[in-house]
């Protein structure tokens, strides 16, 4: 236990003494053997439905969070997000507009933009994942097809985590929101 300290303290890159053996499949395989996998959660603003449906909803995740019959991790991370593309789009829609109203709010779009990338703010989109860590892939399966199917029963759409979104959730966590580019690990 001392050694792994040890040589974790000398090494000035956590990949070094991450126990991350691959990313694959949308899974974190794990020195031990472990996988972590789980779902991307699409969100869903429920304050601007009726209140019928807000409840609906609420019920449906109640009832979905208590089917989990395993470990899990709630995990919200922001993603940063390039704005530069939409920008580029406002200033084509700018130029394409005749009407002075409708440019005047897209211009006013356009300056809050620039805005955004002219300050200390950054622009990120928030993400929502539920992870699990299983050991047999037949269970994992099992469990992502529980997940995703109980979470449409509740009114919310999810998918699989992909290899990006692993990548991310480990940049987020462990370099500030900053990509690494480190190669994959063969094994």
């Amino acid at each position: 236990m001392y050694e792994m300290a040890k040589n974790a303290s000398i090494s000035r890159y956590s990949e070094d003494w991450l126990p991350v053996k691959n990313i694959m499949n949308g899974m974190i395989e794990l020195d031990n053997g472990l996988y972590v996998t789980g779902v991307k959660i699409e969100s869903k603003d429920i304050f601007i439905m009726d209140q019928q449906a807000q409840n609906n909803v609420i019920y449906g995740m109640r009832n979905f969070y208590n089917t989990l019959d395993f470990e899990f991790w709630l995990v919200i991370a922001d993603r940063p997000v390039d704005i530069n593309l939409y920008l580029s789009q406002l200033q084509v829609l700018y130029s394409k507009t005749p009407n002075r109203n409708i440019r005047k709010i897209i211009d006013q779009d356009i300056a809050k933009a620039n805005m955004f990338m002219s300050s200390e703010m950054s622009v990120v989109d928030t993400e929502y994942y539920i992870l699990f860590k299983e050991k047999k892939l037949e269970i994992i399966q099992k469990q992502l097809h529980n997940l995703i199917a109980n979470l449409a029963n509740a009114g919310v759409n999810s998918a699989q985590t992909s290899n990006s979104d692993l990548r991310m959730l480990l940049d987020n966590f462990l370099n500030g929101s900053v990509s690494s580019t480190f190669g994959t690990v063969m094994s």
